[in-house]
């Protein structure tokens, strides 16, 4: 059951997908630096505070996963290889990726850069035909391999696309059948011999519960009593999880909106304790969110700084201006003085920026400063020009923000 290596499919087939990248920061990776592939590879902070964002088949096979401490994969991995990362090169391969999956059908909801689920139920072609169709144009476009589960509900896609990946070796992915469907009708025979925590919403916490109950797989969950596993795991969760034991799943595919904020944040190898040190750190941020929002035609009127300190309390200042900007110079500006107000002598840990309050940058209102000067726009969008040839790291910002040209504006002429 489930298999799909032909693009045929059952005629029966759910109209959902979930497309799913393979190990797509470390594949963005490979892409501009093709001496890396076959090394067991990690993109993420190799520090002691670091942790794994991304690893290669190579490097899983050794058991290092996405979100494990980077010390304890070095442990694993002796030989695994990090990466710094480039998440704006990231955003704009997935932004790419996007428009390749809208050109199949309008209804898809983003998860994250790297996996989005499709309502395909208006297409021609069948769903796990499309499924084909969309593996072997991203691959085409991209050089990504991804993939992508078919199924009636969002659930069973997500798992479709996990049982559709291949195995990690120390070689290399072998295997994986690419696309993989839960036909219509054979949800619950599908699901009743895997074990629970397959289950979204099912952690170590609740897999301890439901151990301590005699449940260890999905079908037993769907047939425990409703009213004896709300006694165990209360009753919100115990309807989420008795549902989709069952394959009741009646969330929509929702088309992503306009995002309500963009941020980026840092975490220090070790903690900074001068306003210079971190200053810098908010330029690079600052050009990072700025990039997104050109990218995105977007600007934003409130600029956000966070701090976390070395003992983890969390703070947040903002600042909103009286014009959208998606200026990294203006950015750092206002972030920079945000900063001066706060005490950083007793060590911050992580720095971030953020912007929210976004809407189309065209409608900004100019001063008459603004009005008579060239525009950090127009320099901008001369740099995004070049990062798109060369790389993020083909510039990169300076140190000195609150500097600019003599004469020159900050925000975007008519």
């Amino acid at each position: 059951m489930g298999n799909s290596s032909g693009a045929g499919g059952n005629a029966r087939s759910g109209s959902i997908l979930h497309v799913d990248m393979d190990a797509f920061f470390v594949s963005v990776e490979q892409l501009r630096r093709p001496e890396l592939r076959g090394l067991p590879l990690a993109v993420g902070g190799p520090g002691t505070r670091g942790v794994v964002a991304s690893a290669s088949y190579e490097a899983r096979s050794f058991g290092v996963h996405s979100a494990m401490p980077a010390v304890q994969a070095r442990r694993l991995c002796p030989e695994i290889v990090f990466l710094p990362g480039d998440h704006e090169l990231y955003s704009e391969v997935s932004d790419r990726i996007m428009v390749i999956l809208r050109s199949f059908t309008p209804l898809v909801e983003p998860l994250s850069v790297d996996e989005a689920f499709l309502d395909v139920s208006g297409a021609h072609d069948s769903p796990v035909a499309i499924g084909h169709l969309i593996r072997r144009q991203v691959r085409d476009d991209e050089g990504i391999n991804c993939a992508v589960g078919v199924a009636a509900v969002k659930f069973l896609a997500k798992l479709g696309s996990k049982l559709a990946k291949p195995e990690p070796t120390p070689q290399g992915p072998t295997g994986g059948v690419g696309v993989f469907e839960v036909p219509v009708g054979e949800e619950r025979a599908f699901l009743a011999p895997r074990p629970v925590s397959d289950i979204w919403g099912v952690g170590p916490a609740t897999l301890a519960h439901l151990s301590r109950i005699g449940i260890s797989t999905i079908g037993e969950l769907a047939e425990y009593p409703l009213d004896r596993l709300a006694a165990v795991v209360g009753n919100a969760h115990s309807r989420h999880l008795h549902d989709l034991a069952n394959a009741v799943d009646p969330r929509p595919v929702v088309p992503n909106t306009a995002p309500k904020s963009m941020s980026r944040e840092q975490t220090f190898s070790r903690d900074l304790h001068t306003h210079e040190d971190l200053g810098a750190a908010i330029v690079a941020l600052s050009d990072s969110v700025a990039s997104r929002l050109r990218a995105a035609e977007l600007a934003g009127r409130t600029v956000t700084l966070k701090i976390r300190f070395g003992d983890f309390n969390t703070i947040t200042r903002s600042h909103t201006l009286t014009s959208p900007v998606d200026s990294g110079v203006v950015l750092a500006r206002e972030a920079k003085r945000l900063l001066e107000a706060v005490d950083v002598a007793s060590g911050v840990r992580l720095i971030g920026v953020g912007v929210s309050e976004l809407e189309d940058p065209g409608q900004r209102q100019l001063s008459l400063e603004d009005a008579s000067a060239p525009s950090w726009h127009d320099v901008d969008r001369a740099v995004d020009r070049i990062r798109g040839r060369f790389g993020t790291e083909a510039i990169q910002t300076g140190g000195t923000a609150d500097e600019r040209p003599r004469g020159v504006g900050w925000t975007r002429p008519n």
